[in-house]
């Protein structure tokens, strides 16, 4: 089968993949939005898990031809190229958390969902062992590295599949070269020599896609307001975290609107009617013990804040992000004919890393006639060390050279 892709042009999809693809999971993924409420954002970025894991599957299947592997071991990867995604919650990233909290399960974690069904008789059908499959999407293995890893083809579909569909630019990046120059050196999965700057323009596209797009403040205050809503509908109903694992973003939204507890955040969801940011706070202010609480602790912290400006507590979004990282970092480079961590090679990692500082924005979100209230009230209540405005959109910058940083390793 030839399938036309925006962002690959012509797709051939053959073997185990051809016959996975019309499996109730893998269609499935066609009601999934790769960038969940993304959309509120940039109105175009509607493509679906569906035709990112054609992509993935049509890279991993260049690569495969790239690295001379053939046979059994190829069509394991494949099908796990296809079926990386199944694993998906509705709204892809954004309820992941609520759904792991819940099963202990994130997106990776497939084993269940491919040893019965459609998937399960198609893989038997091609003498793929489920589980063999599985743990490839989970990057177990020395070619799991190809579908989950600091290099894999699922970054590399994603971030030009991302930028196509917003129209934002950054996202760009060689993944033909990418797919190209990669090679297994003692098993493990590197760029061959002549390619720092190739492994550099993940780290940069990364760098630049995350404040536009993925950490843009509206797609955050949407993303906290689906959580919310999901944790409130297991809470509320019969609905259970392995059941919601299973929906789409339809069945999702049809569910929180039709919960009395939930059917007021659908209805701003649906009509783009957000919370309004209280606070918007620069690592710098955040004391260092509240990027460490658990989910417990954040709600509490919620009530505090609901109870110190006299709202109701449903009206308080707190929303810290995890500790910046650069999992790109850790990629392998040939250099001088050994294997390097790019962190250790490339300049630019430490200028990324405190790029990414300065971007980090701790989020409380609230009703717009309440923000006043109830942005005071989370500076108070969370010891935030703000001086001015509670909305900080500015970025201090990197006060420093890329010579620094190379003196700095030197």
């Amino acid at each position: 089968m030839e399938i036309k892709d925006s962002v690959h042009d012509h797709i051939e999809v053959r073997g185990v993949a051809r016959d996975l693809l019309d499996t109730p999971p893998v269609q499935r993924l066609r009601h999934v939005r790769q960038l969940g409420t993304v959309t509120l954002v940039y109105p175009s970025a509607n493509h679906t898990r569906f035709e990112h894991s054609l992509g993935v599957y049509h890279l991993a299947d260049e690569a495969l031809a790239h690295l001379n592997v053939e046979g059994q071991q190829a069509e394991r990867v494949r099908a796990a190229a296809l079926l990386h995604d199944v694993g998906h919650a509705p709204f892809s990233h954004n309820v992941e958390s609520v759904v792991h909290r819940h099963t202990g399960k994130w997106h990776d974690d497939v084993h269940e969902l491919l040893d019965s069904g459609a998937v399960a008789q198609v893989l038997a059908d091609h003498g793929l062992n489920p589980d063999a499959v599985a743990d490839l999407v989970a990057g177990d293995g020395k070619l799991g590295q190809l579908v989950s890893g600091e290099l894999d083809v699922d970054r590399m579909d994603y971030l030009v599949r991302d930028a196509h569909h917003t129209g934002v630019p950054y996202g760009t990046i060689d993944h033909e070269r990418l797919v190209r120059e990669l090679a297994f050196v003692d098993g493990e999965l590197v760029l061959a020599a002549g390619n720092v700057q190739t492994a550099e323009s993940l780290l940069v596209a990364r760098a630049l896609m995350t404040p536009t797009v993925y950490g843009h403040h509206t797609a955050r205050i949407s993303k906290s307001m689906l959580r919310r809503g999901a944790e409130r509908l297991l809470e509320a109903t019969d609905t259970t975290a392995e059941t919601m694992r299973r929906m789409d973003d339809h069945d999702l939204l049809v569910g929180l609107r039709q919960c009395e507890a939930t059917a007021e955040t659908a209805r701003r969801l649906t009509e783009r009617d957000l919370l309004k940011r209280a606070v918007w706070a620069e690592m710098g202010d955040v004391p260092e013990e509240l990027l460490d609480r658990d989910h417990a602790g954040m709600v509490e912290a919620e009530r505090e804040i609901a109870a110190d400006a006299e709202v109701d507590p449903a009206d308080v979004i707190l929303d810290v992000p995890g500790r910046p990282e650069i999992k790109e970092s850790t990629s392998r480079v040939m250099v001088n004919g050994e294997v390097r961590p790019l962190g250790d090679q490339s300049t630019l990692v430490g200028a990324l890393r405190a790029v990414q500082r300065d971007q980090w924005r701790l989020g409380v979100y609230a009703p717009e006639d309440v923000t006043q209230r109830v942005g005071h009230a989370a500076s108070r209540v969370l010891g935030l060390d703000i001086d001015g405005s509670l909305v900080s959109d500015a970025r201090p910058g990197v006060h420093t050279t890329l010579d620094d940083f190379q003196e700095g390793r030197e």
